[in-house]
């Protein structure tokens, strides 16, 4: 009962910190002063996410949570990596 309660404290921790750092990432999202730094921002709530994810799966004990924050790290880093080429060739004029 004890052990469980410390989990539930230490879990619930874990995931207000993260939430409010990722509302602090959120503000750069919003305003940042290049697309560059948004691009970050998004990438650091993306892992935020996953980590919250990750959290839970180990607090409930649950499998599926974790093969879905999985796919959501892997869609996350494929999607910040065409953002990426994008912004890249963005400045570029082809002829």
């Amino acid at each position: 009962m004890v052990k469980e309660d410390i989990h539930l404290n230490a879990t619930t921790v874990i995931i207000t910190v993260l939430g409010i750092t990722a509302s602090l990432a959120l503000y750069r999202v919003i305003f940042g002063p290049t697309p560059w730094d948004r691009l970050i921002a998004v990438n650091l709530i993306s892992s935020k996410v996953v980590i919250i994810m990750v959290a839970t799966a180990v607090f409930f004990k649950r499998s599926i949570y974790m093969d879905v924050a999985l796919v959501y790290a892997v869609i996350g880093f494929v999607s910040i990596i065409a953002i990426s080429k994008f912004l890249e060739g963005e400045g570029t004029k082809k002829e």
